[in-house]
């Protein structure tokens, strides 16, 4: 079986509007692209057709998720509100959560684009799946949208799975630099949903992701955040995968992994201050793909979050397909790899190993006594 893509021109027409970085024009600033423009999604696919790697996977279409599958995890007040902005002028659906005219329609799409991915992989159609999917999703809480994104496209997908294929056992792992609260929320509770987020401390929200926060109620033990300091790259981020992600996936044994992909912890993203290289996200994701393969019969969804460079998304997330697909591009070289060569992004430094120890610490008191 082949890896499948998934993805559909109307991804790239949801419109955040002009702004810098993540915030509108205003007195002192002069408009510009929005930091969650198109651009470095469109990208991902112009370069994988422009390869030729394209033709080694399986393409996929996706479908419009419904309203009763929106409200898997969202409020139907919610969902009326940013139905309501779609048809109008636009607006925000919460703090940062852009909704631009028609973006109802293609939110409903970029969650049916996690759901269609959970049916390919679970009726074995592919191996495992890349979802293109836009707009994001893993800051959207039960009441309000968050930080770009508008449906929790992964909470909803893995309801979805467990309501249909009837699993007990799913982990997310969320790799995107900013902390995925919503999804967090949605499962704080959730024995059956081990929710794992690698993060950068402090980043977004700032007041999110501790390392304390291991869940609660029947939940607890089963929520893992991972904050890393400023500066991680591709060593600390393998460290903490295989210190602490992989010993307490084993123990879990997911009957699916879904993960929220999001290439913002490169190098070169203007909203981070990380240090992962596109071979790093490759590293990254043949570590997840092998616990799919030990716990899962290989069944991995990925689904694209942030990643606000569109100079250098594509070739992270190129590494990232190759190492689902088990082949190599004719892209042999990282074109930015000269310019980065210095930066120790292969070093873990004192205060990451530090970080990742302490979460590590936390989780193992919490086993012993439980």
């Amino acid at each position: 079986m082949k890896t499948g893509f998934l993805y559909d021109e109307s991804y790239f027409w949801h419109d955040t509007g002009n702004g810098a970085l993540f915030l509108p024009p205003g007195e002192w600033i002069e408009a510009d692209e929005h930091g969650e423009n198109p651009k470095s999604k469109r990208r991902v696919k112009n370069l994988l057709e422009r390869s030729g790697f394209i033709k080694h996977l399986s393409v996929i279409t996706p479908r419009q998720a419904t309203r009763e599958e929106i409200e898997l995890n969202h409020t139907p007040s919610y969902v009326d509100k940013v139905k309501q902005l779609s048809n109008l002028t636009g607006g925000d659906a919460g703090e940062l959560a852009l909704v631009g005219r028609g973006s109802y329609e293609i939110a409903l799409l970029s969650t049916g684009g996690a759901i269609t991915s959970v049916d390919q992989v679970m009726e074995g159609k592919v191996h495992n799946i890349y979802a293109l999917t836009r707009p994001p999703g893993h800051h959207a809480e039960k009441e309000q949208g968050m930080g770009f994104c508008l449906f929790n496209n992964v909470a909803i997908a893995a309801n979805y799975a467990r309501e249909k294929y009837g699993l007990k056992r799913i982990m997310i792992l969320d790799w995107d630099v900013h902390h995925g609260n919503g999804t967090e929320s949605a499962f704080y509770n959730d024995p059956d949903i081990l929710f794992v987020s690698l993060h950068q401390e402090y980043n977004f929200p700032p007041d999110r992701g501790s390392a304390e926060d291991i869940g609660e109620g029947e939940g607890k033990g089963y929520n893992v955040n991972i904050p890393l300091p400023a500066g991680t790259g591709n060593a600390g981020y393998i460290y903490a995968l295989e210190t602490v992600v992989v010993p307490i996936a084993d123990h879990f044994k997911p009957e699916l992994i879904i993960v929220s992909a999001g290439q913002d912890a490169s190098v070169f993203d203007p909203l981070a201050q990380m240090m992962v290289t596109a071979d790093g996200f490759g590293m990254i994701s043949s570590v997840v793909k092998h616990l799919a393969e030990r716990h899962c019969d290989g069944r991995l969804v990925a689904c694209h979050e942030g990643g606000y460079s569109p100079s250098y998304v594509p070739f992270c997330t190129l590494r990232i397909i190759e190492s689902l697909s088990g082949l190599q591009s004719k892209v042999s070289q990282d074109p930015f790899s000269e310019a980065i060569r210095g930066l120790p992004s292969d070093v873990l430094a004192n205060n990451q190993k530090e970080a990742v120890d302490k979460v590590s610490r936390i989780q193992t008191e919490y086993r012993k006594v439980t």
